[in-house]
């Protein structure tokens, strides 16, 4: 049975690392090769999808789903929303490799947050490891051909949310004893919300574009392939999170 387990995790996070990294070269090629920069709206309907899987899969008794007061569901959805459409902002308005830095990043600067606001501790070992990966980070940055002025905020207001929300999830989750998968399950239907009516004005104001002029082609099938694996990640990811403990 321990055998079978731990089978059962490594393939769970070969698939998380496997439909990451094709999600992450899906809405690259979105954005950047067949010409849908709408990065916001996008986000939007990845949300959408992902709320709707997950009503499936609790209908299918995957999860149980638990209330949540109203505040807080839209106090993280607010900010889960924004944050993920800042990531995908920054890999519009970046390269891929500039992008994945930016998600590294968000790892110290949350342990930097949780030590000066929350007075946690953390070992030395850790922080050297830290060190070490922003370090890597700096050189990239620095190297990064591609680097531009208005990739690089979007990149800094993504860390900066990300970190809040990473540190907002952990909390809300202690306090009502709620998993990521029912959080996530509550505050979809927000965060989706939120981005669909705030999407199509700033990808306008980023892009000088309109979503609704787009000739929907191509890319339409591209963003559908995308939608799909995003949800699977999401999904697959919490499953196996869920089994593992």
């Amino acid at each position: 049975m321990t055998a079978g387990f731990q089978l059962g995790v490594i393939g769970s996070l070969t698939l998380s690392v496997a439909s990451s990294v094709a999600i992450v070269i899906c809405n690259k090629a979105l954005i950047s090769t067949l010409g849908f920069p709408f990065a916001t709206t996008l986000t939007s309907w990845h949300l959408m999808v992902t709320f709707c899987t997950l009503y499936v899969a609790q209908r299918m008794r995957f999860f149980e789903p638990k209330a949540i007061d109203g505040h807080t569901v839209v106090l993280f959805g607010l900010l889960n929303g924004t944050s993920i459409g800042l990531l995908n902002l920054s890999l519009g308005f970046n390269s891929i490799g500039f992008y994945q830095m930016t998600k590294l990043a968000i790892i110290p600067f949350t342990v930097l947050l949780e030590t000066i606001f929350l007075k946690k501790r953390f070992s030395e070992s850790i922080k050297f490891s830290l060190l070490v990966l922003l370090l890597g980070v700096a050189i990239a940055s620095v190297t990064d051909l591609k680097l531009n002025a208005l990739g690089s905020i979007l990149s800094g207001l993504a860390i900066a949310t990300t970190c809040v929300g990473q540190i907002l999830t952990n909390t809300i989750q202690r306090k009502l004893k709620v998993t990521s998968t029912q959080l996530l399950y509550q505050s979809a239907p927000y965060q989706a919300a939120i981005l669909f009516a705030t999407g199509p004005f700033v990808d306008q104001l980023l892009t000088n574009r309109s979503v609704f002029a787009h000739q929907y082609t191509a890319p339409v099938v591209v963003c559908v392939q995308g939608l799909i694996l995003n949800t699977w990640l999401t999904f697959s990811g919490e499953q196996q999170k869920s089994t593992s403990t």
